[in-house]
């Protein structure tokens, strides 16, 4: 089936999502008050008019594989317009190299890019296919139910796999067989239930069963690179966390009185995760998720201690009556009145080990509590383990820990042991980055870490370790870091070493938030260089990426170097930028979200919110070579979707993209749904799938 392509989406409210997607996911956050009201400096060296010298200094002029798409040009390579055949710069020297154009090798194959479309399916480039995993509801733990949705119970869904599946991490078993961990972000009711069916409070117990983890094992298909779900009745591993399973307390705040209520006088244990996001799988064979937007599951139904106003309103935790999930009325720890600590026991990085299905996750206090998209560890030269994560919000930070103990290799249990102790000592450190101006043409210049606690010493006066962990926004405004627009997945390429983070958007920049070197598009600028009638509040809405290069390429380092790798969105525009590689031949890309690497470490971009007009897709990026920033489309997800959680497997053979929330657009319901994507029911089934060469 040929995409349709639509016309350039030139308002939309936050990125293209509909708001169903910002109010059940996010609480509508960019319409909430910015939260970071702190004074802390920004690069203002930018001069107006430095987004088109660059264009000019640093690509091409647009040339003839421009695709026209509702009327403005956007580029695309040029095999889109060729019929299917191969004319890229890759295919080329694959062809040269003999065949290199088969290869089963995700990392070394060219691609037909996906043309812009908005078709209800995964799109895969044509030299590829896909299967579904694994969906919503599918059983997980043995002695799950079929799932039915017109007889759901909470039990049920306990034992099914959750909604909004986001995260993906596959841990290998043996040579058949693997572990496929993912995170349940959030839920939304309007496209799970049909109308009148269930009453409200049993409505909200499925909902919160729907959220957390699932450990699944799979097993490899028939054709190579497939996978599949194995049988959940044989699986020991199989394995539901939900907003009821039970969690420890690790490092310097577990204990802490922050962290302590009724139900937990010790402050050592908490029940559940929930808004879980991106997150990371460790050296040692564990996986980290990132509890995000846990403020929108609070409310209170009275005064709030006036104690918690400050770390409350800096957090956006609601203290009106007015709620957005009402999980306080099937479970009252959620009303902030009546169990205020509640709240500080959210927003951590949950460690799972999906190796041991009986032991207790942890959420480790030692990185911080924040809106965390994910974690992202390494092992540095000296062996410590350094983990890289952002707080995804308007205006927010991004943070980097390094242990204060080094990896032990081998396999042994006693190296596991020990390995798994790794983040709960150490320092924790927040970004400040400085531009080195822009009459070079290039976004870039250098940066430093800035330490705000070890696990023994606070370096910011007046706040104990414990306070500054758990509440690290307040203790990060005041030593000057530099605000930033929506860091989201931040992850080291194992190949370069370079640390790659995924800036997604920010409609304020330029009105709230001053523009700087590394934040750069303002809403002035847009409208001055694109003429598009956007409003005041256009801003950044297609994000950038950001490459950071630490001294000496020691992971350790506190000073680092920088550069904005791309400057995503239209790329007829003069302010992308695709890291000087000819325009007239990338993809166009809006909206970067989640990043990975492959083998050759190349960068695999999946994005979420794109406004050009197209369904979010998933991109492969050289980062080195002549090829450096030639983004290609290597597939899109279904009408409403977002592309989550984007893994290549060890083999290079299959690549996995969890569909977060297909059919998520406004006035979409169970009965009159916008998709109905994997297309095994009426309804839409988010669902983890598997690309790999046909």
């Amino acid at each position: 089936m040929s995409p349709t392509l639509l016309p350039l989406i030139s308002t939309p409210r936050h990125g293209s999502r509909s708001r169903m997607t910002c109010r059940f996911r996010c609480n509508d956050a960019c319409d909430a008050p910015v939260p970071n009201e702190s004074d802390n400096p920004a690069m203002r060296d930018l001069v107006e008019g430095a987004l088109a010298r660059r264009s000019v200094l640093k690509t091409g002029a647009l040339g003839a594989g421009a695709l026209v798409v509702g009327g403005l040009a956007t580029a695309a390579p040029a095999a889109a317009a060729a019929g299917g055949s191969t004319t890229s710069a890759a295919s080329t020297a694959a062809a040269a190299r003999g065949g290199r154009h088969c290869s089963h090798d995700v990392s070394r194959a060219a691609f037909t890019p996906v043309a812009p479309n908005r078709t209800d399916a995964v799109t895969n480039a044509p030299e590829f296919t896909h299967n579904v995993v694994i969906r919503w509801g599918d059983p997980v733990e043995a002695g799950a139910r079929r799932f039915d949705v017109h007889a759901q119970t909470p039990e049920a869904q306990a034992k099914q796999f959750g909604y909004n599946n986001d995260y993906v991490g596959v841990l290998p078993l043996d040579g058949r067989r693997a572990l496929l961990v993912t995170n349940h972000e959030y839920t939304d009711e309007n496209l799970m239930f049909p109308a009148g069916e269930y009453d409200d409070a049993t409505i909200k117990k499925i909902a919160m069963a729907a959220h957390g983890m699932s450990v699944v094992t799979i097993e490899r298909g028939r054709a190579a690179g497939s996978w599949i779900r194995a049988d959940h009745r044989r699986s020991r591993h199989n394995r539901r966390i939900t907003v009821h399973t039970e969690f420890a307390f690790h490092g310097p705040a577990a204990g802490h009185e922050l962290l302590r209520t009724e139900a937990d006088p010790t402050g050592m244990r908490v029940n559940g995760t929930f808004g879980n996001c991106a997150g990371g799988t460790t050296p040692w064979g564990t996986v980290l998720s990132g509890e995000e937007n846990f403020n929108g599951y609070f409310d209170a139904s009275g005064p709030v201690d006036a104690a918690n106003a400050a770390s409350f309103k800096r957090y956006g935790l609601a203290t009106t009556t007015t709620t957005n999930r009402g999980w306080s009325d099937v479970d009252e720890r959620f009303d902030l009145a009546r169990h205020p600590h509640e709240a500080y026991r959210f927003g951590w990085v949950v460690e799972v080990d999906p190796l041991e299905p009986t032991s207790t996750p942890v959420k480790q206090t030692m990185l911080g509590r924040f809106k965390h998209e994910g974690a992202n560890v390494t092992i540095s030269k000296s062996g410590h383990a350094v983990a890289y994560m952002g707080d995804d919000e308007r205006g927010d930070y991004i943070y980097k820990f390094v242990s204060a103990d080094r990896f032990r290799h081998g396999r042994s249990p006693a190296a596991r042991r020990h390995n798994k102790t790794l983040l709960t000592k150490g320092t924790l450190y927040v970004a400040k980055f400085t531009g080195d101006g822009t009459d070079d043409g290039v976004f870039d210049g250098s940066g430093e870490w800035l330490p705000l606690t070890s696990h023994h010493r606070s370096h910011v006066p007046g706040m104990s370790v414990a306070e500054v962990l758990v509440n690290t926004r307040l203790a990060a405004d005041t030593v000057g870091p530099t605000k930033m627009d929506r860091p989201e997945d931040i992850e080291p390429n194992p190949v370069n070493g370079k640390i790659y983070c995924a800036l997604t958007n920010n409609s304020d920049r330029g009105v709230k938030y001053p523009t700087d070197e590394t934040n750069p598009l303002a809403s002035s600028m847009v409208r001055a260089e694109l003429g598009a009638p956007l409003t005041s509040k256009s801003g950044n809405r297609n994000g950038y990426v950001l490459e950071v290069t630490e001294r000496g390429n020691d992971h350790t380092a506190t000073r680092f170097a920088w550069d904005l790798f791309l400057v995503c969105g239209d790329p007829t525009a003069p302010e992308t930028y695709f890291a000087g590689f000819d325009k007239s031949k990338v993809s166009p890309i809006s909206c970067p979200d989640n990043v990975a690497f492959d083998g050759a470490g190349n960068l695999w971009i999946s994005t979420d919110g794109n406004v050009l007009g197209s369904n979010d897709g998933l991109f492969r990026v050289p980062v080195a070579g002549p090829r450096r920033g030639h983004v290609e489309q290597f597939l899109t997800v279904p009408f409403g979707a977002e592309t989550c959680g984007p893994l290549v497997s060890r083999d290079q053979r299959s690549v996995f993209v969890a569909v977060q929330h297909p059919g998520e657009t406004d006035g979409a319901t169970f009965e009159s749904p916008s998709s109905t994507w994997p297309h095994t029911d009426g309804f839409p089934r988010p669902s983890v799938v598997v690309s790999y060469r046909r």
